[in-house]
C-alpha cells in the first residue's frame, strides 16, 4: 500500500497545486512506500498569507495557555508512540527502539517549550528621572521558516516547533522529502491540541526552490536550519541579504580522546554504542578516535569485536542493533571515504563494504594506520566508520582535534580530574562529553562553535531565538 504524504497549509491536508510528487523509500528494502507532495509558489504564497494571520491569532493566546496546548500536544505524541515510531523506522531506517526514543524526546521538547512559554516575563525599571518608568517587553519575532533534516526527522523539527510556538510565532516547516511522515504526525498532534490551523504549515518540494522562495518573503522574519555546513552557509547568506536572523545547527566531526588511564574496553563499549547508533548518522557522533598509545591496541581490539558482532537488519526487527543508512547517497559516500583511506595507506580492520543487495546497509567499519591526509579525517562521515588514531603527544593530538572548521561536539575519556579540565578547556567545541556520550536534552542549550552553527536550541534559552524586545519609556 502506497502512502500519500500531503502538504499541510492553513489546516488543509492536500496535494500541491501542480500535483507533483516524489517517491519515499524504505531504506531497509529500497522499495517505494509512499509519495510526498511538492509545493509550488502558489502553495507557498498560501502558506505565507496564512502564517501572517496565524501569527496574529497565536500570539494573542496568553503564554500560560500556549504552554498547556504544547503540553497537550506532547501527551498526544506519547499516546501514539507505537505508530509514529513505525513511521520513523520505515522512512529513516533506525531500529524501532531508537525511533521510540526519538518520539519521547520530541514530546519532551514540546513540553519544555510550553513550560518556558509560561515563564515569559516583561520587566520594568525606574528611569533616571523619578517620574520615568522603563518597560522592556518581549514579543514573538514573527513568522518562522524552518528547514529540518532526515536523520532525526521528528526530534530536530520538535526543537524548532517548541521554541517558535512557545514564543508565540507561527511556523512554516520544510522537512526532508525522504522522511515526511513524522513531522506530519507532529503537526497533527499540535493542531489537535489547539494550535490555530494557520499557525502551522508543512511544505515539501525541491529544497533550493523552497528556501529561495521562503527566505526573502516579506512575511518571514526568522530562519532556522539544521543540516550540513555548505547548505547552512547558503541559507545564511540568503538571509543576510534581507537582514533576517538565523539559527544554524550544522555539521560536526567530533574528536573522541581516550586517555591511557581509563579502561580501554569500557571506553570502547561506550563509544561503539555512540558510533553505531542511527548507523552513525548523528551530528554529535564521535568520528575521530584519538587513543593514547599505551591502550590503543586493546581499544582497537574491543572496537573490532563490536563492529563484527553488531546485529544489522531491518529496523522493524526488535533484535536489530543497527539499521541501514538512510539513502543510496550515504552508501556511496562511505565507499568513497573507505576507498580514499585505503589508497592513502590505511588498513581496514573490519567492514568497509556494503552489506547485501537489498536496501542501504553498510558494515560497521574500523580503520587503523589512517594518515592525516585521508578524507575521512576532514569530511564529516555521517556513517558507521571508526578511524582509530593512536597518539603520544597531547599537544599534537589537540592540534589535529581542533584543526578543522567543525566545532559541534567532542569527547574526553580520562579519570584524571586535572586532565579532564585541561582537555575540556582546550577543545574548541560547543559541546563536550566527559566519560560519556552526549545527547541533546531539552533542558540544555546546544549549539556549534566555528562553522558548526550559530545560536543554540534548547535550555532556558529555547524561546530566545524566536523573540524580540521592545524598550518603552513612559512618562
Amino acid at each position: 500500500m502506497t502512502i500519500e504524504f500531503p502538504l499541510v497549509i492553513n489546516g488543509h491536508w492536500r496535494e500541491g497545486s501542480s500535483k507533483r510528487s516524489e517517491d519515499v523509500l524504505n531504506p531497509a528494502t529500497g522499495e517505494v512506500i509512499g509519495r510526498v507532495a511538492h509545493a509550488t509558489s502558489v502553495d507557498l504564497d498560501e502558506a505565507l498569507d496564512g502564517a501572517a494571520d496565524g501569527l496574529v491569532e497565536w500570539q494573542a493566546v496568553v503564554p500560560w495557555q500556549r504552554g498547556g496546548i504544547l503540553k497537550n500536544a506532547a501527551d498526544r505524541l506519547r499516546s501514539d508512540i507505537e505508530s509514529i515510531a513505525r513511521t520513523i523506522t520505515k522512512e529513516q531506517g533506525k531500529p524501532i527502539a531508537e525511533a521510540k526514543a526519538e518520539v519521547i524526546r520530541s514530546a519532551e521538547f514540546l513540553e519544555w517549550g510550553g513550560e518556558q512559554a509560561r515563564r515569559i516575563a516583561d520587566r520594568s525599571l525606574r528611569g533616571r528621572d523619578g517620574r520615568n518608568r522603563i518597560e522592556i517587553e518581549t514579543h514573538p519575532i514573527g513568522v518562522v521558516a524552518a528547514f529540518t533534516p532526515w536523520n532525526f526527522p521528528m526530534a530536530l523539527a520538535a526543537k524548532k516547533f517548541a521554541g517558535a510556538l512557545g514564543a508565540g510565532c507561527s511556523i512554516i516547516c520544510k522537512p526532508s522529502e525522504e522522511t515526511p511522515g513524522s513531522v506530519l504526525a507532529m503537526a497533527k498532534a499540535l493542531l489537535a491540541a489547539g494550535v490555530p490551523s494557520k499557525a502551522i504549515s508543512i511544505v515539501f518540494g525541491k529544497p533550493d526552490e523552497i528556501s529561495n522562495y521562503l527566505i526573502p518573503a516579506p512575511a518571514v522574519a526568522k530562519i532556522t536550519f539544521t543540516g550540513s555546513i555548505p547548505v547552512g552557509k547558503q541559507l545564511a547568506a540568503a538571509a543576510g541579504r534581507v537582514m533576517k536572523p538565523v539559527t544554524m545547527e550544522l555539521g560536526g566531526h567530533a574528536p573522541a580522546i581516550v586517555c591511557g588511564d581509563v579502561d580501554p574496553e569500557k571506553a570502547a563499549d561506550v563509544l561503539a554504542k555512540a558510533k553505531f547508533a542511527n548507523a552513525g548518522q548523528i551530528c554529535l557522533s564521535p568520528t575521530r578516535f584519538f587513543v593514547e598509545e599505551n591502550i590503543s591496541q586493546r581499544f582497537t581490539a574491543r572496537m573490532i569485536e563490536h563492529a563484527k558482532s553488531w546485529k544489522m537488519g531491518d529496523g522493524m526487527d526488535p533484535d536489530s542493533q543497527m539499521g541501514p543508512l538512510a539513502n543510496e547517497r550515504r552508501v556511496q559516500a562511505m565507499d568513497r571515504l573507505v576507498d580514499d583511506a585505503r589508497r592513502r595507506g590505511a588498513t581496514i580492520a573490519v567492514g568497509g563494504q556494503r552489506i547485501g543487495n537489498r536496501g542501504f546497509f553498510y558494515a560497521p567499519t574500523v580503520m587503523i594506520n589512517v594518515p592525516e591526509s585521508a578524507e575521512i579525517l576532514h569530511s564529516e562521515p555521517f556513517g558507521p566508520i571508526v578511524p582509530i588514531l593512536p597518539f603520544a603527544d597531547e599537544e599534537d593530538m589537540l592540534r589535529q582535534a581542533n584543526g578543522l572548521e567543525f566545532g559541534l561536539s567532542a569527547y574526553v575519556f580520562t579519570n584524571d580530574a586535572m586532565r579532564q579540565r585541561r582537555l575540556k578547556d582546550a577543545l574548541h567545541f560547543g559541546t563536550v562529553g566527559v566519560n560519556e556520550f552526549v545527547t541533546h536534552l531539552p533542558e540544555v542549550p546546544l549549539g556549534g562553535w566555528k562553522e558548526s552553527g550559530f545560536g543554540t536550541e534548547g535550555g532556558l534559552e529555547i524561546l530566545a531565538p524566536y523573540q524580540k524586545t521592545k524598550f518603552v519609556s513612559v512618562w
